[in-house]
């Protein structure tokens, strides 16, 4: 650093804006991921384990969108989201329902919807685009599983997520919210790092090539987002800094990153197969692309 510093190099515009860019995103995000692992850790710590059981229909059908809209109310990283889906399905709640509360809790929930209107000030529409897109996504992989899923492409790892004798709550509590923050953290200044790298390095004339075209500019950033791996907390601000694509690909941008990316595939394969890893991910990118496409040409 100092040798680049004495050089100049850091002095030069691309590198300033480069600087400015990574920080401005680091810093408006911030907050929304520190308020987003307290109650993360909060909820894992305090509310009862069989939350779920007791309140989810028993039809499968009908529990799939009530288990997605929990999610709206109940706030998780994606990181969380795939263990929690786990304890569901181990506890008694049909695997649909818990898929489905896996995809939609980090897109969905309060925290995110709030960072999404800072990061979008004055458009509320894209606000109620993000909800409707990531809240179909949900459902309609929940119900694609009821009735082409298999029991053989599903193999939950046994694993104890509930409270841990001879641990307080509260040690629960500061013991999650440290894992979350400093593993959501990471992957936000990378995140950070890689959308300024992305503005500042890639020449205008291959943003315009994918940017000119409506679809191929709602592919493309569908595939930043899985390639980026940006915490859901953060991710709205990564997409308003994308000034160049049109308001539905950066919508795409919000609904594809919280449900799939690399650190989710590997997780989802860790805890339930890689069989089931490989559909689940490779049909919900395109399930939620769709529904973006949709939200946005309807609301945008």
């Amino acid at each position: 650093m100092l040798l680049l510093a004495r050089a100049g190099v850091l002095d030069r515009p691309a590198v300033q804006a480069w600087r400015t860019v990574c920080l401005a995103i680091t810093v408006q995000a911030l907050p929304f991921l520190i308020l987003g692992t307290v109650l993360s850790g909060a909820i894992n710590a305090f509310v009862p384990a069989d939350l779920f059981t007791r309140v989810l229909p028993k039809r499968a059908a009908l529990a799939v969108p009530v288990a997605g809209v929990a999610g709206a109310v109940l706030p998780g990283c994606e990181c969380a989201s795939v263990p929690v889906a786990n304890s569901l399905i181990r506890r008694g709640v049909t695997p649909a329902a818990a898929f489905a509360f896996l995809l939609s809790a980090p897109a969905i929930n309060p925290i995110v919807l709030t960072a999404t209107a800072v990061a979008f000030p004055g458009n509320p529409a894209m606000v109620a685009a993000r909800l409707a897109a990531s809240l179909a996504t949900a459902a309609v992989m929940g119900w694609l599983w009821l009735c082409l899923g298999k029991e053989k492409w599903l193999r939950p790892a046994v694993r104890h997520t509930g409270h841990q004798h001879g641990h307080s709550r509260w040690a629960e509590f500061r013991q999650g919210f440290q894992h979350d923050f400093l593993h959501a953290g990471g992957f936000l200044v990378l995140g950070a790092m890689a959308a300024a790298t992305f503005n500042v390095a890639v020449p205008r004339t291959v943003l315009d090539t994918f940017s000119g075209s409506p679809w191929l500019s709602v592919l493309f950033l569908a595939g930043l987002a899985v390639l980026l791996a940006v915490c859901s907390e953060a991710d709205a601000f990564v997409a308003a800094s994308l000034t160049g694509f049109s308001p539905t690909a950066r919508l795409a941008f919000m609904v594809v990153g919280p449900m799939v990316d690399l650190k989710l595939i590997a997780l989802q394969a860790g805890t339930f197969g890689r069989a089931f890893a490989v559909r689940f991910s490779a049909a919900t990118t395109v399930v939620a692309v769709a529904a973006s496409a949709l939200a946005g040409g309807t609301l945008l």
